[in-house]
């Protein structure tokens, strides 16, 4: 039997991937997307609408998509701030990554051994939306930090945040603020009340398995959380929060 020398084995194996490495990652540079189309027009699709789509047609059904685009000025403040400081509290003072959030993120995850925090950004959820899937893979992670880093040198933060108020997903079919609001609670995103801006922003991390006008024990814990943020940002006074902890907050 041959002798096999350890050593070049060892070196032949590093250069060839080394090489793979260095080839995908040019592939991914090249194939990036371009944000800057969206400077001025909205997307006719994103890339979680199409994905939703192929989903329902696997399933044998058509997907009932409702999607309103409307303007920022339409949607009330209160609920701008509300999912800011829920969705990403820092994203006025970073360029698309949140360091600290993403240092974070990688240590829960090592702790638990799985994808148990995504620590992604408006912006970064805006890229993953738009051209990505929704699949859990560090190439996927990678791409989606190289798009949120060119979308925020080619889009103005408002017109990020903007985009992402209108084609966040909020359930089967479900996409932006206005669509949710009329869906969930028959009105107008301008006419919604502190307690549904508090439940549409809790519904965004689990938008296929929680309601807005639900009241499963996790949708009232993280009700109860937005609700805590709220006073610590200072959005409220200590009698709304009184009244939004017993609305909410009585069994977490």
């Amino acid at each position: 039997m041959k002798k096999i020398d350890l050593k070049k084995w060892l070196l032949r194996s590093l250069i060839i991937a080394g090489g793979s490495s260095v080839v995908y990652v040019i592939w991914m540079l090249v194939t990036l997307p371009d944000p800057a189309e969206y400077k001025s027009k909205n997307p006719q699709t994103t890339a979680l609408l199409e994905q939703r789509r192929q989903e329902a047609r696997q399933k044998g059904i058509k997907l009932a998509v409702k999607q309103k685009w409307i303007p920022s000025s339409a949607v009330p403040e209160m609920l701008k701030k509300i999912i800011r400081i829920s969705e990403d509290a820092n994203f006025y003072y970073h360029d698309g990554i949140d360091f600290e959030e993403l240092k974070e993120s990688i240590r829960k995850n090592w702790d638990e051994g799985k994808f148990a925090r995504g620590g992604s950004t408006i912006t970064q959820q805006v890229a993953k939306n738009l051209y990505l899937s929704t699949t859990k893979s560090l190439f996927r992670k990678i791409r989606e930090y190289l798009i949120a880093r060119r979308m925020e040198k080619s889009l103005s933060k408002e017109r990020i945040f903007y985009l992402y108020l209108n084609i966040i997903e909020f359930g089967h079919g479900i996409f932006g603020v206005e669509s949710a609001a009329q869906y969930y609670f028959g009105k107008s995103g301008s006419d919604l009340n502190l307690e549904e801006m508090i439940r549409l922003t809790a519904v965004i991390p689990r938008p296929l398995s929680i309601r807005a006008d639900g009241n499963s024990r996790w949708l009232m814990w993280r009700c109860c959380w937005i609700a805590e943020k709220l006073i610590l940002y200072q959005y409220i006074d200590e009698a709304t929060h009184a009244a939004l902890k017993e609305q909410f907050c009585r069994n977490n």
